[in-house]
C-alpha cells in the first residue's frame, strides 16, 4: 500500500493506493481523533479500500466567522467533490455538518455522475428521531448547531414525528486537550440530560467522548462516524460493489 501526499488550489489529498474500491473522505476541518474514528469506521463497514482524503480548512473557517454557508465556500466543498469523482472515487463520504445542506443540494449531479456523496449525519439524526421525542444537540459551533438542527427536523417531517430540540453550545473547547473537552462535554451534557430523551452530537470530532457521556448521563448518545460508515456502505451496496 503506497501513501501519497500533495496540495492543489489549497485542498489537501492524501492517498492510500493499492485497492479496488475507492473512497473519498471529504473534509472541511478535521482533527487526529475525527481522521482516526472516521477511518476506522469506515474499514469497518467498508472493507479495505483505496482512501482518498481531501481536506480544506479554510472552508469551515469561513462559515464559522460568517455563521452560514456562503458561495465561495459552498462552491470550493463542491469543486472537492469534483475532484474526488475525476480522481475515481466509488462514493465520496462528507465529514462536515456545518456544510451538510450542501451535500443535500449535491444530490442531483451525484446521482447524474454515479457518485454517491453521503453525509456523515443524515442516518444519525434519523437514529435520534426514532430514539426520542426530545432530542439534545450539542456543538462547539453555532455554524454547525443550525444545520443539524435544520437535518433533524427534516427528517422528523419526513418520518412523520413530531420532535423538540433542546440547544448546548458548549463554550471554550478550542485548545484544549482530549482530557479537558471530555470534562467540558460532561458538564454540558449534565446540564441538558434531564431535558430530553437522546443527546446527539452535531460534530463527529466530539465522538470519542459519546461513551463516557452515555454512561454518565443515563441517556441514548449518538455521534455520527459510525452512522455515516453505515450510510456510506448502503451506497456502495446499492451500486453492487459490496
Amino acid at each position: 500500500m503506497q501513501h501519497l501526499l500533495t496540495k492543489i488550489n489549497n485542498v489537501i489529498i492524501i492517498l492510500n493506493k493499492g485497492f479496488e474500491m475507492k473512497i473519498a473522505l471529504v473534509y472541511t476541518g478535521v482533527t487526529p481523533q475525527l481522521t482516526y474514528l472516521v477511518e476506522r469506521e469506515v474499514k469497518k463497514q467498508c472493507g479495505e479500500c483505496e482512501l482518498i482524503t481531501l481536506k480544506d480548512p479554510s472552508i469551515i473557517s469561513e462559515v464559522a466567522a460568517a455563521n452560514r454557508v456562503n458561495t465561495a465556500p459552498a462552491a470550493r466543498l463542491v469543486s472537492m467533490y469534483m475532484q474526488a469523482a475525476t480522481m475515481g472515487a466509488d462514493a465520496i463520504l462528507n465529514i462536515c455538518s456545518s456544510v451538510g445542506e450542501v451535500a443535500d443540494c449535491a444530490q442531483s449531479i451525484a446521482k447524474y455522475i454515479g457518485v454517491p456523496i453521503v453525509r456523515i449525519d443524515e442516518l444519525m439524526c434519523r437514529e435520534a428521531v426514532r430514539k426520542g421525542k426530545t432530542i439534545g444537540v450539542m456543538a462547539t459551533l453555532s455554524s454547525t448547531l443550525n444545520p443539524t438542527k435544520n437535518t433533524v427536523l427534516r427528517v422528523a417531517r419526513e418520518m412523520g414525528k413530531e420532535v423538540t430540540l433542546v440547544d448546548s453550545l458548549v463554550e471554550g473547547g478550542f485548545g484544549l486537550d482530549e482530557s479537558q473537552f471530555k470534562e467540558l462535554m460532561k458538564d454540558y451534557a449534565q446540564k441538558i440530560a434531564p431535558k430530553c430523551d437522546v443527546i446527539l452530537f452535531a460534530q463527529g470530532s466530539m465522538a470519542y467522548c459519546e461513551e463516557e457521556i452515555a454512561k454518565l448521563t443515563g441517556k441514548v448518545v449518538l455521534s455520527s462516524p459510525r452512522f455515516g460508515a453505515i450510510d456510506l456502505r448502503k451506497a456502495l451496496e446499492e451500486k453492487g460493489l459490496l
